[in-house]
């Protein structure tokens, strides 16, 4: 029997606000445990949460950007359930009435486009975290850090339309790069500050109904969760095929192993009694205040791509690659404004600068480089003041050196030659000193050319322009294959 996957994931988007949804208190990464907290975000009696405007104004963004609708009326409930770092003993959450509902990401995976189904959107407070660290306790101990307490996160849930591990990673990715654009979430899958939970069923194809489905936790990169939920359809497929049921279980993602363990059952809505908030308004949003949302959102990955294409006429496939990230698409806009020769300027940002970021592990915001002088750079190189080695050896001084390419050139003294007369006395030197080679080419081994041209840009140091070469080398080459 043929079976078939059904997937749905729940996203959590830690937003990047300076302070936290509920309370004033930092959200910055990395501080010491337990110093960013207050008594409403720790829950003490008494303290009374007062909600972030800006949480609501990102979580509109985001709706906007999937085609969800906007619900004017939405609010608040408690999520309850025991947790060592859940120092509330619930969680602040919204349950019947999110703030953004049916909406869609669209994606193009295999060369074919898929509507992914957004069931809903909504506002949430995060957990604390629990440290398993040998080095400060013991094997079966565990520490709270609740920093993380009432860190505004937005959950986005989707439909079960997902059908395979390839396009649960397209639709991460897209979702991803969405919250950068908007600028609401910095996506570092590593941070946890973009986490997801995958729910998982098989089903024979054919059929309408979905089988018992599990949930895989702690996977913190897209290609984890890839690995993931593979791992879940081998290990669910091989059960049924074999007559065995499948268990409904929370999964944890063992990505040392490779495998998934066992947690805890399934949990089902009703088990978290979820009950209004008494503490909180529903949260209104008027005509006004929306419209100023539409009007700030900025200009999206898809739309940025057709854009780029149209306006600098550059390829579908260079297009897709330039703004799959916003900072490399405002790098090349930035560059693009002086050196006019879109072309160029985008086979640079895609292979070099691209090739250095890759290779080093940093953005193109940390690049030593800045996009108006990689501009000056491919402007010396279009006006033939140098080669295309020259300019990737002044790249990688300026690198180094963060100075420009202007002064480097004229430092290093890399003017490229253009002179003819010089030039012609290189070639008749390596003609003179490469007999064999020019009777090779006599004979008709054309490929003789690169080595001896080669031979000439080596002799100029790299700074003999290689289509004058070119041109000077073949015309002196058959002039001796004339003369016998």
């Amino acid at each position: 029997m043929q079976y078939e996957a059904i997937i749905g994931l729940e996203v959590h988007a830690q937003l990047s606000t300076k302070s936290k949804i509920f309370c004033g208190c930092s959200t910055s990464f990395g501080a010491e445990p337990n110093t960013q907290i207050c008594p409403v975000c720790t829950g003490m009696p008494g303290s009374l949460p007062v909600l972030n405007k800006e949480v609501v104004s990102f979580a509109i963004k985001l709706g906007l950007a999937t085609h969800s609708k906007i619900r004017r009326e939405s609010r608040f409930a408690r999520k309850n359930y025991f947790y060592p770092d859940l120092p509330k003993g619930y969680q602040i959450s919204q349950f019947e009435a999110p703030i953004c509902e049916e909406g869609y990401i669209e994606l193009e995976v295999d060369d074919k486009r898929r509507k992914i189904g957004l069931i809903r959107i909504h506002m949430e407070e995060d957990a604390g975290k629990s440290v398993h660290d040998e080095t400060y306790v013991d094997s079966n101990e565990s520490l709270i850090d609740l920093n993380r307490c009432g860190v505004p996160l937005l959950e986005i849930v989707s439909a079960p339309d997902i059908r395979s591990p390839n396009e649960a990673a397209a639709y991460l990715t897209k979702l991803r790069q969405m919250v950068r654009y908007l600028e609401i979430c910095d996506g570092n899958m590593e941070e946890g500050s973009l986490r997801c939970d995958a729910n998982i069923s098989m089903r024979p194809v054919g059929q309408k109904a979905y089988g018992t489905r599990t949930e895989l936790k702690n996977m913190n990169s897209i290609s984890n969760v890839e690995k993931a939920l593979q791992y879940e359809i081998n290990r669910q497929r091989t059960l049924l095929e074999n007559g065995e049921a499948v268990e409904q279980e929370t999964l944890s993602w063992d990505a040392a192993k490779g495998r998934a363990i066992p947690m805890r059952g399934k949990e089902e809505s009703h088990d978290y009694r979820y009950f209004p908030d008494p503490d909180l308004v529903p949260v209104l949003i008027d005509t006004v205040w929306l419209d100023e949302i539409v009007q700030s959102m900025p200009e999206l990955a898809d739309d940025k791509k057709r854009r780029f294409i149209s306006q600098y006429g550059l390829s579908e496939y260079n297009a897709d690659v330039l703004t799959a990230s916003k900072d490399i698409a405002d790098f090349f806009e930035v560059a693009a404004e002086r050196c006019t020769d879109y072309r160029l300027v985008s086979n640079w940002i895609m292979g070099e600068v691209m090739r250095y970021l890759n290779d080093n592990k940093i953005t193109i915001s940390s690049l030593n480089i800045k996009a108006p002088q990689l501009s000056e750079l491919l402007l010396i190189l279009k006006d033939n003041k140098i080669n295309t080695n020259t300019a990737k050896r002044v790249f990688k001084e300026m690198l180094e050196t963060g100075r420009s390419a202007l002064q480097l050139i004229e430092e290093l003294r890399l003017t490229q030659i253009t002179d003819s007369t010089v030039i012609e006395k290189i070639i008749d030197t390596i003609i003179k000193t490469h007999p064999k080679e020019v009777v090779s080419f006599k004979q008709g081994n054309n490929k003789v050319l690169g080595f001896l041209i080669g031979q000439v840009m080596r002799e100029s140091r790299g700074k003999a322009n290689p289509q004058i070469v070119n041109q000077m080398l073949t015309k002196k080459l058959k002039e001796h294959e004339q003369k016998g």
